[in-house]
C-alpha cells in the first residue's frame, strides 16, 4: 500500500469510529443507529430496482409484517334503523404468516492495488463505502429472485446465485400461497401451446391469480430476459427501415406485456415472470443488529470489511401477486418446446 493511501485509509478507519462511538474500527463493532440506517438506505440507492421496492428496519427478529393492505371489500351498508348496526372491516391483511430475520454476512476485501489507485481522489471513502453497497445490493437481488433456504454454512460453489442465503420472494410466495404458482406452462405459436404469447399468459395469471381488489394500476410485471428477448426478436428481424426500427425500440422501451408496465431486473429467473405491485415486496433489517469489522491483511495485500446483519425477505400480501415460473417456448426450428 503506497504510504499516501494508507493516510487515506486511516482517515477512513478514524471517520468510521468516530461516527460509531468507537475507540478501533479494526474491532469488531456495533453500529450507531444512524449509521446502520443510511448503511441501508447507500444500498437501496445502489440498485434502482431495489430503489423501487421497500426498505424497513425492524425490532424483533421476527413479527407480523409492517405493511397494510386490504383483505377484501369494505363497502356496504347496513339499515340500522332496528337492532342492526355498522359493522366496521379490518383493513390491514391479516395472516399467519411473519416475517423472520435471518444473519447475512456481506464480507468483502479490496486489493492495495485499487486503493492506491484511488488515494488522489478527494472522495477516497465514499469511494471505498459506494463499492460495498453496490455489491451487497447485487446479492441481494440474487437473494430475492432466487434464495430457498437459509443454510447454517452456505455453499457459493453449488449455490451461485446464493439460494441457500436466505428465502427470497419467489420462495415465499411458493411456500405460502402455492396457488398463486404456475409452473410449465407452454408459450408459443405452435401446437401444444398453453398461451399463444406472452400478452395472453400474462392477462390471465393477473385475473385469475390475484384478487379483485389487487387488479389496479399498480400491478408491474417483473419477466426474465428470456421471455422479454423471445417477444421483440421476430419484430427486430422484420424490422429493417428506420421507421420501423424507431417505433419498435420505443415499444421496447415501454415493455407491455399484457397490459402491465414491464421490469427486467437483474438476476431474475430467465423462464419466469411475477405479477405484483412493487410495494408488495420489501427487504427488513432488525434494528441493532449490523456489525462492522475492519482488517488489514498485508499476507493477501488487501484491507478487508466483515459486516453482518439481520434481514429478512418479504411479501406483503401473497393475495397481490402470482408467479409463473418454468415456462417453455418453441424451440428455434419449431420442432418443439424448451
Amino acid at each position: 500500500m503506497h504510504n499516501q493511501t494508507r493516510l487515506a485509509y486511516n482517515q477512513f478507519l478514524s471517520r468510521i469510529a468516530q461516527l460509531n462511538g468507537v475507540a478501533d474500527a479494526t474491532q469488531k463493532f456495533a453500529v450507531e443507529p444512524s449509521v446502520e440506517q443510511r448503511l441501508v438506505e447507500k444500498v437501496q440507492e445502489s440498485s434502482p430496482f431495489l430503489s423501487l421496492i421497500n426498505s424497513h428496519i425492524v425490532d424483533a427478529m421476527e413479527g407480523e409484517k409492517v405493511h397494510i393492505g386490504v383483505n377484501s371489500t369494505i363497502a356496504g351498508r347496513t339499515d340500522t334503523s332496528g337492532t342492526a348496526e355498522r359493522q366496521t372491516r379490518d383493513i390491514k391483511a391479516l395472516s399467519a404468516d411473519k416475517y423472520r430475520c435471518e444473519q447475512t454476512n456481506y464480507d468483502t476485501h479490496i486489493r492495495y492495488a485499487t486503493l492506491d489507485s484511488w488515494r488522489h481522489r478527494p472522495e477516497f471513502q465514499t469511494l471505498l463505502r459506494a463499492a460495498t453497497s453496490k455489491q451487497i445490493a447485487r446479492d441481494r437481488l440474487m437473494i430475492g429472485f432466487n434464495g430457498t433456504s437459509a443454510a447454517a454454512t452456505t455453499n457459493r460453489t453449488s449455490n451461485p446465485l446464493l439460494q441457500d442465503v436466505n428465502k427470497g420472494w419467489l420462495q415465499q410466495l411458493r411456500d405460502h400461497k402455492a396457488s398463486a404458482v404456475m409452473s410449465g406452462k407452454k408459450i408459443g405459436s405452435i401446437t401444444g401451446h398453453d398461451y399463444k404469447n406472452i400478452d395472453a399468459a400474462v392477462y390471465d395469471a393477473a385475473h385469475e391469480l390475484i384478487e379483485p381488489w389487487y387488479q389496479d394500476g399498480d400491478l408491474v410485471l417483473i419477466a426474465g430476459r428470456k421471455l422479454i428477448t423471445d417477444k421483440y426478436l421476430a419484430l427486430i428481424g422484420d424490422s429493417s427501415a428506420p421507421t420501423e426500427r424507431n417505433a419498435l425500440e420505443k415499444l421496447m422501451l415501454s415493455q407491455l406485456f399484457g397490459g402491465l408496465r414491464t421490469l427486467s431486473v437483474p438476476f431474475f429467473p430467465d423462464d419466469a415472470f411475477l405479477i405484483t405491485p412493487l410495494s408488495n415486496l420489501s427487504i427488513y433489517t432488525q434494528r441493532n443488529t449490523t456489525r462492522l469489522a475492519y482488517l488489514d491483511n498485508p499476507r493477501k495485500d488487501r484491507i478487508e470489511e466483515y459486516r453482518s446483519l439481520n434481514e429478512a425477505y418479504v411479501i406483503e400480501d401473497y393475495d397481490a401477486c402470482c408467479l409463473v415460473e418454468g415456462i417453455l417456448v418453441p424451440k428455434a426450428d419449431g420442432s418443439g418446446w424448451e
